[in-house]
C-alpha cells in the first residue's frame, strides 16, 4: 500500500457543528479509516491560506476524530465532547493559519515509496496549483467525486456554484491519477469530462457506507406522519409536500398524517420558507425540527410511516439508504442514483406528479396499507452498504495505482512552496 495523504481540511471546520453533513460523513469515514492504520502509513494535512498542504499532528487529529464521533452521537453542542471537539478544531486550524507542518510534510514525502494525496470532499478541488504541486513531490493524486450536480443541473446551485464546480471536474480531469465516485450515476455523468485524456483515469464505483445505527430509545408521536430528509434547497423539492399536505390539511382536517422536514435552510428556498412561517393551514401539520443529531433523526425514521424522498437530482441518496437500514419503507423519486442504492425495494415516483405522490401518502397512513406492507416484504431481501466493502474496494485500488509508474506530468510550470520545500529539505515549520 502507498503511503497515504489525506486532507481533513473539512474536519477541522466541523468542530462545532451539531450534525454532519453528508460530504462531512465521507471526510469522517476516510479519516476513521486511516486513523485505524500504523500511525507511519498516513499523513493528515489540511490546506492552508495561500493553498499549500501542510502535516497535522497525528495524534491531535485523532482526538479530534473522536470527540467529534461522540459529540455528534450524544448531539449535545453544550457537551464536554462537543467542547473538546471545538477546542481541538480551533487549535488545529490555528496551526493550518501558521503554515505549521509544511517541513514534516516536506520530510514525509522526500521518503521513498509510493504516495497517495486523497481529497474526498470537494474542498479547493477548483485549485490546480496545489494539488499539481503534490504531484511533483512525488504523490499519485486520487479524488473523491460526490457528484456532478452544480454542473449539470446549474439551476439547482447557488450563484457561481456551476462554474465552480466545471472547475473541480477540469481539475480532477486533468491531474487525477485514480478516480472514486459513489454511483455508476455519477460515473456516467463524469465520464464526458475524461475524454480529452489520451488514456483516462481508472474511476472505481464505491457505493458509500453507513454507520452502524443504534436501537431506539425515544418515545415517538401516536399520529401517522412522514420524515423527509435534507436541505431545504430547490433541488429537494419540498413545494410538492408542502402544496400537497395543505390540500390534504383542507380536506381531512384533523385526520391527515404530520409531515416533519429535517435538515437545515439552504438556499434559494425563499417560497418554502415563506410557507413553512405563514401558511395557517399547515401549522401543527407539518413541523420543521432543523438540523438534528443523528440520534434523534433515526428515531424519527423508525417512527414514520415512510421516508419520503421527492429530489430532482441526487448523486447516491444516503438519507435512503439509512432509511431502509432502520426498516422503514422509502417513497422517493425515480432517479438513477437512488434506483442504485434501493434497487427494488421502494416506490418510485416521478418527482413532478403531485397525485401520484398523493396517492401513495394516502395509503401508507392507512394501518392496513397494502403498498407498505408490500416493501416491507420487499425490504427483507436489501442489504445495507458497508463502509468496510466501500473501504475493502479503494484499498485494493490504491494498492494497483501503487505499482504502477508515477509521472507527475506538468501542464504549466509550478513554483509552489511546498516543491521547494522537499527540494531544499523544508525551511518553515
Amino acid at each position: 500500500m502507498p503511503h497515504i495523504v489525506l486532507d481533513v481540511s473539512r474536519l477541522l471546520a466541523c468542530g462545532s457543528k451539531a450534525a454532519p453533513s453528508g460530504i462531512d460523513r465521507v471526510e469522517m469515514a476516510y479519516a476513521r479509516h486511516w486513523a485505524d492504520a500504523p500511525e507511519g502509513s498516513c499523513t493528515f494535512v489540511a490546506q492552508a491560506m495561500l493553498g499549500d498542504y501542510v502535516a497535522l499532528p497525528f495524534r491531535a487529529v485523532l482526538g479530534l476524530i473522536a470527540s467529534l464521533t461522540e459529540a455528534w452521537a450524544q448531539g449535545d453542542p453544550t457537551g464536554a465532547q462537543a467542547r473538546r471537539a471545538r477546542r481541538l478544531a480551533v487549535a488545529l486550524r490555528w496551526r493550518v493559519m501558521a503554515g505549521m507542518g509544511q517541513r514534516e510534510l516536506a520530510r514525509r514525502l522526500r521518503q521513498p515509496g509510493p504516495k497517495t494525496f486523497l481529497l474526498v470532499s470537494h474542498r479547493a478541488l477548483e485549485r490546480e496549483r496545489p494539488i499539481q504541486a503534490m504531484r511533483e513531490a512525488g504523490c499519485s493524486f486520487v479524488p473523491l467525486i460526490h457528484d456532478l450536480i452544480p454542473a449539470t443541473h446549474p439551476e439547482y446551485a447557488r450563484p457561481g456554484q456551476s462554474e465552480r464546480h466545471l472547475r473541480r471536474i477540469r481539475t480532477t480531469a486533468a491531474l487525477s491519477d485514480a478516480i472514486v465516485v459513489n454511483s455508476a450515476h455519477t460515473e456516467a455523468a463524469l465520464h464526458p469530462h475524461l475524454r480529452a485524456r489520451g488514456t483516462p483515469p481508472e474511476v472505481l464505483v464505491a457505493p458509500l457506507g453507513i454507520d452502524p445505527l443504534p436501537a431506539p430509545t425515544m418515545a415517538l408521536p401516536a399520529e401517522p406522519f412522514f420524515v423527509v430528509l435534507g436541505t431545504i434547497e430547490p433541488r429537494k423539492n419540498h413545494l410538492l409536500l408542502l402544496h400537497l399536505w395543505r390540500d390534504l390539511a383542507a380536506q381531512m382536517g384533523g385526520k391527515v398524517p404530520h409531515l416533519v422536514i429535517v435538515g437545515r435552510r439552504g438556499w434559494e428556498n425563499e417560497n418554502v420558507i415563506d410557507i413553512l412561517e405563514r401558511c395557517d393551514a399547515l401549522r401543527g401539520v407539518v413541523r420543521e425540527v432543523g438540523q438534528v443529531p443523528d440520534r434523534e433523526v433515526w428515531e424519527l425514521l423508525r417512527g414514520a410511516r415512510a421516508l419520503l424522498f421527492p429530489s430532482f437530482a441526487e448523486g447516491y441518496g444516503l438519507p435512503l439508504a439509512e432509511s431502509l437500514a432502520l426498516g422503514v419503507p422509502a417513497i422517493c423519486s425515480d432517479l438513477p442514483a437512488l434506483r442504485e442504492v434501493g434497487g427494488a425495494v421502494p416506490d418510485y415516483l416521478d418527482p413532478l406528479d403531485g397525485l401520484a405522490w398523493r396517492k401513495a401518502i394516502l395509503d401508507y397512513a392507512a394501518t392496513d396499507s397494502a403498498a407498505r406492507r408490500a416493501q416491507l416484504g420487499r425490504l427483507s431481501g436489501w442489504t445495507a452498504p458497508r463502509w468496510e466493502t466501500h473501504f475493502e474496494m479503494v484499498d485494493d485500488m490504491l494498492a494497483r495505482l501503487a505499482h504502477q509508474p508515477f509521472r507527475a506530468t506538468v501542464r504549466a510550470p509550478v513554483l509552489g512552496r511546498l516543491r521547494g520545500l522537499v527540494r531544499s529539505g523544508g525551511a518553515a515549520t
